[in-house]
């Protein structure tokens, strides 16, 4: 089969929940890729893992929106969560307010919302952009959203422990303050990644290529997953994997 540059990025997010530790899973609002993910990892450990998508009526439990999402993850009860980013820099810093020195911003963007909360508090938080370029990821960001990492002696949880681009997955360190290369998509190399990031980051002696996704993943996701998130996202399931309606 062949495999969508989609359905590659849900498979890639997929991976980095498929673990122990995590037992519960929340999906922000407009994260179509990220709430597929989140499902294709659940049906793949046999509904071990819970899935929370806040946004729309299929897969929220939350009856009182944002407020009791922050609630669940100050109580410790969300274990992994997606965030993005109009930028992030080399120490995980996050920008959802707008380009330019703050206040005077060229392009403003709709804002923080809770994402420094949920930074602090859920011990996975996953960047995810799919646009790899200096533009995106860029030496230091203009205004601090949520920080990637905290003083000595700040009581602090959570924090970013991965970020998936369209040309790459890297690790973070918490301790060190820096991004590490994981793994390089496939039809990418490590010269046009270092062509379009802007901050430095650590590269392994050895970098593999990122897994693809199997037949039988390929298979759970247009067959299971799709009409699922169809639910919650009928254009992009109508876009990605041609279904006409929610099932």
């Amino acid at each position: 089969m062949t495999c969508r540059p989609e359905e590659f990025l849900i498979n890639t997010l997929a991976g980095l929940l498929d673990d122990v530790s995590v037992r519960h899973v929340a999906v922000g609002a407009a994260s179509p890729i990220p709430g597929a993910a989140a499902l294709l990892t659940q049906t793949r450990t046999g509904g071990r893992l819970r899935v929370s998508i806040i946004h729309g009526e299929a897969n929220n439990p939350f009856t009182d929106g944002g407020r009791e999402l922050f609630d669940a993850a100050g109580q410790g009860r969300i274990d992994a969560f997606f965030l993005g980013g109009v930028q992030i820099d080399g120490h995980a810093n996050i920008n959802l307010v707008g380009t330019g020195p703050y206040p005077d911003t060229t392009r403003r963007f709709p804002g923080s919302f809770g994402s420094a909360h949920m930074y602090f508090v859920v011990p996975k938080v996953i960047l995810f952009r799919p646009e790899h370029t200096r533009r995106v990821l860029v030496e230091a960001v203009d205004f601090i959203s949520a920080p990637g990492t905290s003083a000595a002696g700040v009581y602090r949880p959570g924090g970013p422990k991965a970020l998936v681009t369209e040309r790459c997955l890297m690790s973070f360190d918490a301790d060190r303050g820096r991004f590490c290369l994981q793994s390089i998509h496939p039809g990418h190399s490590l010269e046009e990644i270092l062509d379009n990031t802007g901050f430095d980051f650590d590269i392994p002696d050895t970098v593999p290529v990122t897994a693809e996704p199997t037949t039988g993943d390929l298979a759970l996701l247009r067959n299971g997953i799709a009409p699922e998130i169809a639910k919650t996202y009928p254009a992009f399931s109508a876009k990605v994997f041609g279904l006409t309606s929610a099932a």
